[in-house]
């Protein structure tokens, strides 16, 4: 059976997913991602087999991949071992896989609706974000740019996560779009419209409670130094990159300060170097603390080094390490090698420098900072992982997301952020982001974002500590809400259909 249906659907399919990637940072260009994905809909519901529906849930995702994931050929520019050629391959190959997802949501909308159209969004509704949660998990998960991500920058909308996760909110979107179609006929679903409407509105003016802050709040100090990929290994570069560093740190002040250095900001390893350590700590006054990333390393019983991680570390000014996290969702290509030996054979690396694959972390972590309290670390790309980026049992005060941003791109900063400001709101806790060349931020509680450095600038953010909320109600549940919902949205469709036999 050839995969291409025999018209121009697929074609289409394929166009709708691709102007439907502009919904997403950085041209956050919403209201056309929910016309495709009516589009979309609409196509899925007019297919006459279950075939040619799933086809088309393909070619959408195809088309919405390849566009909204241009950034990873960027990382394929920075590392001399594979031809920067291959990088848009790896955006087609990975695309293809990840078009499997929507093709699974679409042939499983169309095989419960059974030309029902009043039940289509319904399970399309079910189905995507069931897909989406999914995504999120097999094969390590790739959650990048979930459908709900459109809604970062659009309050009261990106309020709902707190409530259902991202993963639910990519699934009333999909709803929404789905009756926007069958308003244009029928009354039910102008009504269901205006109900969805409604219920984003009203999650506006849902009171937080919020965790009142100490007295002492202490002041951020977020550094971005403005340090490409292109000489942060560089040795030559080194003496340059920590001033930097230092001098974007700025001087010691009656209130404590927390300092906060990107990932792997310095390319010393803390644990064996004091030096390193006391001329970082330096730059802190007696009451400072510093949060910073640095790769470390495991050894064996001869002192030869077997492993190593992507870690924060907390550094009081006496230069003394108070805490560590070890990255626990290690990126595939870039952070480890999947089958090293066949793929090395075949003239593949990762991305990232170095020929030892880092050790994952034992998953999320608190450091407990001095005068601050618990501080969650998500490094990087662990962020994305909506339900995952907390530990229930020890609740931060905020979640500090130090990151390497400076190979992906224009749109993955953007992007990344924006998933960040969801985590927020989820979880009812600001983030931070330091980052060497953008996009570093601070968000509040909210998803609200307080203050941010543009890409490609050198600079730093003075803020205090925005509070926390009391925990959401996806923090107490986390990803049990949006298979619920699944669960919810699936029998509404099959009730819906019922009716209309």
């Amino acid at each position: 059976m050839p995969l291409i249906p025999p018209n121009r659907t697929a074609l289409i399919a394929f166009a709708l997913g691709l102007v439907a990637a502009c919904g997403f940072a950085p041209l956050e260009l919403w209201p056309l991602t929910l016309l495709c994905l009516a589009g979309l809909i609409l196509l899925v519901g007019q297919a006459d087999n279950l075939r040619r529906a799933t086809c088309l849930g393909w070619w959408f995702g195809l088309g919405n991949f390849c566009l909204g994931l241009n950034w990873i050929a960027t990382a394929f520019t920075y590392q001399a071992a594979m031809p920067a050629w291959l990088g848009w391959v790896a955006v087609f190959l990975l695309s293809l896989y990840l078009a499997i997802f929507p093709a699974l949501a679409s042939g499983v909308a169309w095989l419960f609706s059974r030309g029902k159209n009043f039940t289509l969004p319904f399970f399309f509704a079910a189905s995507w974000t069931a897909s989406e949660l999914l995504r999120a998990s097999v094969f390590t998960g790739f959650a990048w740019n979930p459908i709900a991500a459109i809604w970062a920058p659009v309050w009261p909308i990106r309020g709902l996560s707190a409530y259902i996760g991202t993963y639910g909110l990519s699934g009333l979107t999909l709803l929404f779009a789905g009756l926007i179609w069958l308003a244009l006929t029928s009354r039910k679903a102008q009504l269901t419209l205006v109900a969805i409407l409604a219920l984003g509105l009203a999650s506006a003016f849902i009171p937080h409670t919020n965790i009142t802050a100490p007295a002492n709040t202490p002041l951020l100090r977020v550094v971005q130094p403005n340090i490409g990929q292109d000489r942060k290994w560089d040795e030559a570069q080194t003496a340059d990159n920590y001033h930097r560093l230092s001098s974007l740190s700025g001087k010691p002040e009656p209130r404590p300060r927390l300092l906060l250095w990107p990932e792997v900001a310095v390319p010393a390893l803390l644990e064996q170097d004091p030096l390193a350590r006391h001329s970082i700590a330096s730059l802190l006054g007696p009451h400072d603390a510093m949060l910073l990333g640095a790769e470390a390393l495991k050894f064996d019983a001869q002192g030869n080094p077997v492993a190593a991680s992507n870690s924060t570390f907390g550094l009081d000014p006496l230069g003394r390490l108070f805490g560590r996290y070890d990255k626990a969702h290690l990126v595939p290509y870039g952070e480890y090698l999947p089958m090293r030996p066949v793929l090395s054979y075949l003239g593949l690396s990762r991305l990232a420098p170095g020929d030892m694959d880092f050790d994952a972390g034992p998953g999320p972590r608190d450091i407990n900072v001095p005068g601050i309290g618990r501080v969650g670390i998500q490094i990087c790309y662990e962020i994305i992982f909506s339900g995952h980026v907390v530990d229930r049992a020890n609740r931060p005060a905020f979640i500090f997301n130090p990151s390497n941003d400076a190979w992906f791109g224009r749109w993955g900063p953007p992007q990344h952020l924006a998933q960040a400001r969801l985590r927020a709101t989820e979880e009812g806790l600001p983030v931070v982001r330091s980052t060497p060349t953008g996009i570093s931020a601070v968000v509040d509680a909210d998803g609200q974002l307080l203050a941010s450095l543009p890409w490609r600038t050198a600079g730093a953010i003075e803020h205090l500590l925005p509070p926390a909320h009391a925990p959401t109600l996806f923090a107490r549940y986390g990803n049990i809400l949006p298979w619920l919902l699944v669960l919810f949205l699936g029998a509404i469709g099959f009730a819906s259909r019922r009716r209309a036999s």
